[in-house]
């Protein structure tokens, strides 16, 4: 009699389905689908819900669709303004200004140096908007996806170092400017950053133009849950920890919550407990701030551009919510989850290397009553 196959907790790779006569044959979504090399044998397997979110391809369009708006929408929004003779010199003296985001170094950098001769502002900021915004396009479509993740990346770093801060204890600077360090003002870019490296990982997925062009064995890949998990929780959490801690200080986001839930709700991600709440609670924080900042007043673009960076963490929270943490550095794993985050090599009796051999004597949970990424 058949018996349904069990899955891996912590790591879920999709293959096509294999005939009787050995060849491989591709079928349409998951259906004969295998997870660790256990086929359905072409067996029609209707999954939960929370299994259909966990697959690879289905955590990927998630993060490409919001880390793609956060570039799409940034960048048509300067496009917008840098292309209109009207509206150029505003937004030029908006980011070369005190509150801007180019500091006298990078200036001096950029506009003093070899580069001088042929960079001038405009060109600098429009070349950049216009390839934040092609690339946002092609992330969204999942085309080029690992070596554009991996640039942007790097890039979201520059956007640190670049920001005009003063933070001399006792100097009241002439003009308003940045007073907390760059480092707390532009957390979010480094949660961004964060999660183009998740991106990076998982790769485009069945659901893109790379899936298509290059072919399914190119895009699908088994995840490691464990240290992807661990990657997208710290970079949501790294956003909410310092909102919370540094509550009512100088340009550090809050994104309109009490200090109190965004403490809870990124601890909660770092220790890597009740990860599946604080996910669900991460979505409701950035949907709230998505709805709270439109203005009827405004442009589409401009509302896009207003809440750009927390498409991404929207949709991270999605990807949490419904595949947990991994079960690297949990505060409640005991002596085995802190050995797994400091020896890699480590192994215990809950690693994956174990459970993927405990699958044949079916100690696993089955696909209708667990996630196979529970962490």
């Amino acid at each position: 009699m058949n018996q349904q196959r069990p899955v891996s907790r912590s790591t879920l790779e999709p293959e096509p389905a294999t005939s009787p006569g050995g060849s491989s044959q591709r079928r349409g979504g998951w259906e004969g689908a295998t997870m660790r090399g256990k086929t359905t044998a072409g067996r029609k397997v209707t999954v939960p819900v929370w299994v259909v979110l966990e697959r690879p391809e289905t955590i990927a369009l998630l993060l490409r669709a919001g880390l793609g708006l956060v570039l799409l929408a940034g960048g048509m929004s300067k496009l917008s303004q840098l292309l209109d003779p009207a509206r150029q010199s505003a937004i030029l003296e908006a980011y070369w200004g005190p509150l801007g985001y180019v500091n006298s170094f990078f200036d001096q950098y950029l506009f003093g140096g070899p580069l001088g001769g042929v960079l001038t502002p405009w060109r600098f900021l429009t070349t950049l908007s216009a390839f934040e915004f092609v690339t946002g396009a092609l992330l969204i479509a999942g085309v080029l996806l690992r070596p554009l993740a991996l640039v942007w990346g790097f890039m979201f770093w520059s956007f640190v170092v670049a920001l005009p801060v003063v933070t001399v204890a006792g100097l009241d600077p002439a003009l308003a400017t940045y007073r907390s360090p760059a480092l707390l003002v532009q957390i979010r870019d480094i949660g961004l950053s964060g999660l183009f490296f998740a991106l990076f990982v998982t790769g485009a997925g069945g659901y893109s133009v790379d899936g298509w062009w290059i072919g399914p064995e190119a895009t699908r890949r088994a995840l490691n849950w464990d240290a992807l998990g661990l990657l997208v929780r710290l970079s949501v959490a790294l956003p909410l920890l310092v909102g919370g801690a540094f509550h009512g200080y100088g340009h550090i986001q809050t994104f309109g919550m009490p200090a109190w839930l965004l403490v809870l709700t990124g601890a909660a991600l770092l220790v890597n407990v009740g990860v599946r709440v604080a996910g669900m609670a991460t979505v409701l924080i950035m949907g709230w701030f998505l709805m709270s900042n439109f203005d009827l007043g405004r442009s589409v673009v401009a509302n896009m551009n207003a809440v750009k960076r927390e498409y991404a963490f929207f949709a991270a929270g999605i990807v949490l919510a419904s595949c947990g943490g991994g079960r690297l550095f949990s505060l409640l794993a005991g002596r085995a989850g802190w050995a797994r985050l400091l020896r890699p090599g480590f192994v215990s009796g809950d690693s994956p290397s174990v459970h993927s051999d405990a699958l044949e004597r079916g100690s696993a949970g089955d696909i209708k009553g667990r996630s196979p990424l529970a962490g």
